[in-house]
């Protein structure tokens, strides 16, 4: 059933989309003094899952946030980049027996992995971004709402599409991932009632939470081919949340364009437009984690001594979620439909409008 929102958007006009910065999901921690001896004497690490540190994602985006910690207070860092699952533990294990003060495990696929390295090494610290399943003296949760950026995604994209119909498939159908797809589609939904139209999402169907898989982050050539179909039943506006294998939607989008489509595409998790090297000009917004942010944030709590395991959570309210600039295709999103989305925004931010997904985080 199509979900009811609580009220109509208003015309008021606020700042254009912008990236945004992850405070905690309380208080914003306290800048740490640089140099310190405290830091000097601290290792920060790291583990990427499959995807690797250059998957213009998430790992990269994690990975940069420890490496911001290194370059500003000098602690000591290393890292270890996962080629399969199974190298998860040795990765995880190594980082403890080499003196790690804090491991940060990036993603949802090593929370297994983290929880077993952790109960193991209880005198050691570790954070895990985009799981919150483990509870634990030693593990901090980094996790985010990403279905209230979607959602602004899904209207954006619903008017900015000219054939009536846009589209979202995942990388692996967990929580992380359909937690945008239903923000998407949602966000969609939302623009239909609004403005009394019938833009259809492919993809996804969130009710039945059943829709379009790779079954894996790094196969772009299946990416590819998933997009092209997208694209041939009908959709110029596409969200892969699908990791590194977003790049196949990207050549896809940049064939289709270079064969006289208008089709556009919504990046996950860092700013696309930012990262990627070909193919930016197709880039109609990002859907924004700031982990790299979040990140640097807890790591620099953990040098000053204050790393403690509760729930960290990214929103549009403490900006750890957010749309990215329009960049090259600011011209084709309206002065009207731009004022839209950022007062639905508000909206979100001000609980007017409510975003729900069975697959957000529970605070």
């Amino acid at each position: 059933m199509t979900p009811r929102y609580s009220r109509a958007l208003s015309a008021i006009a606020l700042t254009g989309a912008a990236g945004l910065v992850l405070a905690g999901c309380g208080q914003a921690p306290e800048e740490s003094n640089g140099g310190n001896s405290q830091a000097k004497d601290f290792k920060g690490c790291i583990v990427s899952d499959d995807g690797g540190f250059q998957d213009r994602s998430f790992n990269q985006a994690s990975f940069e946030g420890l490496q911001a910690v290194k370059d500003k207070l000098e602690i000591d860092m290393n890292q270890a980049e996962s080629q399969s699952e199974t190298e998860f533990e040795p990765n995880l294990t190594s980082m403890a027996q080499e003196g790690c003060d804090l491991t940060v495990s990036v993603g949802f696929l090593l929370a297994d992995t983290t929880k077993k390295v952790a109960e193991a090494n209880p005198d050691k610290n570790f954070a895990i971004v985009d799981d919150q399943s483990i509870e634990a003296d030693n593990v901090k949760p980094i996790v985010y709402n990403t279905a209230e950026a979607a959602f602004l995604a899904g209207y954006l994209a619903a008017g900015a599409s000219e054939t009536g119909k846009v589209a979202t498939y995942g990388g692996m159908d967990i929580p992380t991932v359909t937690v945008f797809m239903d923000g998407f589609a949602d966000g969609v939904n939302y623009y239909n009632e609004q403005k009394d139209e019938n833009v259809e999402v492919l993809g996804w169907n969130k009710e039945s939470q059943n829709g379009t898989f790779l079954t894996s982050f790094q196969d772009s050539s299946r990416a590819k081919t998933i997009t092209q179909n997208l694209i041939g039943d009908g959709a110029d506006v596409v969200l892969p949340v699908a990791g590194q294998a977003a790049q196949g939607t990207l050549d896809a989008v940049s064939e289709a364009n270079n064969g006289g489509d208008n089709v556009r595409l919504i990046w996950p998790d860092t700013d696309g437009y930012e990262t990627l090297d070909t193919g930016k000009e197709y880039v109609l917004t990002s859907v924004l984690k700031e982990m790299s942010t979040s990140v640097e944030d807890v790591v620099t709590q953990a040098v000053d001594g204050n790393f403690d395991n509760s729930l960290y959570v990214g929103t549009l309210a403490n900006e750890g979620v957010g749309l990215a600039p329009y960049h090259d295709q600011h011209d084709s999103v309206s002065e009207e439909l731009d004022k839209e989305v950022q007062q639905l925004k508000q909206d979100i931010i001000d609980g007017k409008v409510k975003v729900e997904s069975e697959n957000a985080p529970q605070a």
